[in-house]
């Protein structure tokens, strides 16, 4: 293998070539987790009139303290349909409008009355508890920026402000192919030499998460025609082609050779990482071609550093690379001469903050008992050793 690339070095290549594919037009009910193209501008001043901030009574505020006729209702929904004159009071729900001429809701606690009269024991300020039109936002304005990840609180104060229709980024089509002679569906019977194949699970429920439409296209036995005849069918058909197995230097190693007979351009192979050396990346015209390696937990490693910040970028997130958190070792560990490592650990709270205990059993098909993993644990090259207590970055699982 060439001389390896640092990690760093690998994610600049891939957000290089990892542009924001194009804009569509997404109904507000089903853009929670699809990304701004656009701004969102509010259709109307948010509140659309002045409303009540509590149950209670409309009044002017240079009329209390005092006992004053009530003259009327307003619900959420139903205004009163009169202005306030001089001296009343209107009975008033939260949300609901003031009336022209009030200025003020005394909260209901604060008085004494019954249907006709009301005693407004203290004074108020003009506008007390009374949320002023457009106090929110203004008809016109900006509510959200291009690049913002939409959740419930974002699609809610996008309906609010009457926006049916947002911009958002078009979803990457990614599509996952598994190479391996000796895989077989979960379930099946097992012959000498073969295993279970769980890349394509794990790969499809991590695109999706990621905000990208997987398409599992089954797996290629280690046959150079039936690798070139699937990889020829899947490159011009989706934005991202992810495969695993075949990144190595075995002799039925072939991904990397038909890649290269497909014209797809090699930019990297092979990262100073740990699990994940053999990472593979290319591109043939705007789509993207990652190789993993076949071992489970390299895959998982080199999605999570190098292909779920591809999907970001494609997305149009303006941050796309991974967001580490810090904490402190459990237990020591020892570093890696030449890579970076990333080690699989539980995440506990402690006194002082996050806590990572490493996992027993690191090797990189030890996808079970990564099945435990909350956390990957950044380990620099180094070598000494990382003592009990060391601040660490970690990447939560």
């Amino acid at each position: 293998m060439a001389d390896l690339i640092s990690l760093a070095e690998a994610q600049r290549l891939v957000l290089e070539r990892a542009r924001p594919l194009e804009a569509e037009r997404v109904p507000v009910e089903r853009a929670a987790g699809r990304v701004l193209a656009d701004p969102a501008v509010a259709a109307v001043d948010l509140p659309p009139f002045p409303s009540s901030a509590m149950d209670g009574y409309a009044v002017r505020s240079i009329d209390v303290p005092g006992t004053l006729p009530v003259v009327g209702e307003a619900a959420a929904g139903r205004p009163v349909g009169r202005p306030l004159g001089a001296g009343e009071a209107v009975r008033i729900s939260t949300g609901g409008v003031v009336p022209e001429g009030a200025d003020a809701v005394v909260p209901v606690e604060r008085t004494d009355g019954g249907t006709e009269t009301v005693l407004v024991r203290d004074g108020l300020e003009p506008g007390a508890h009374v949320r002023g039109r457009g106090g929110d936002v203004r008809a016109g304005t900006t509510v959200l920026e291009p690049g913002v990840l939409l959740g419930p609180a974002q699609v809610a104060g996008l309906a609010a402000a009457g926006i049916a229709e947002v911009r958002c980024t078009k979803r990457p089509r990614a599509a996952i192919l598994v190479t391996g002679s000796e895989l077989r569906e979960p379930g099946a019977e097992l012959g000498p030499g073969e295993i279970y194949e769980s890349n394509a699970l794990l790969l499809a429920s991590a695109l999706g998460a990621a905000g990208a439409v997987p398409a599992q296209l089954g797996v290629v036995a280690d046959d150079r025609e039936e690798l070139e005849r699937a990889l020829e069918r899947a490159l011009p058909a989706f934005d991202l082609v992810v495969t695993s197995g075949g990144a190595s230097v075995g002799p039925h190693d072939l991904v990397r050779e038909v890649l290269g007979g497909l014209r797809v351009e090699e930019v990297f192979w092979g990262v100073a990482l740990k699990p994940g050396k053999p990472v593979a990346f290319g591109v043939r015209r705007d789509h993207l071609v990652f190789n993993l390696p076949g071992n489970p937990v390299s895959v998982l490693v080199t999605f999570e550093l190098l292909v779920r910040p591809a999907v970001n970028a494609l997305l149009g997130l303006p941050d796309p690379l991974p967001r580490f958190a810090t904490g402190s070792l459990a237990a020591a560990v020892r570093r890696n001469p030449a890579r970076d490592e990333f080690v699989r650990a539980r995440l506990r709270h402690g006194g002082d903050g996050p806590v990572l205990d490493p996992l027993a059993g690191q090797e990189s098909h030890m996808i079970a008992r990564s099945a435990a993993a909350e956390a990957l644990v950044a380990v620099e090259a180094g070598a000494d050793e990382l003592p009990a207590g060391a601040q660490v970055r970690y990447l939560p699982l």
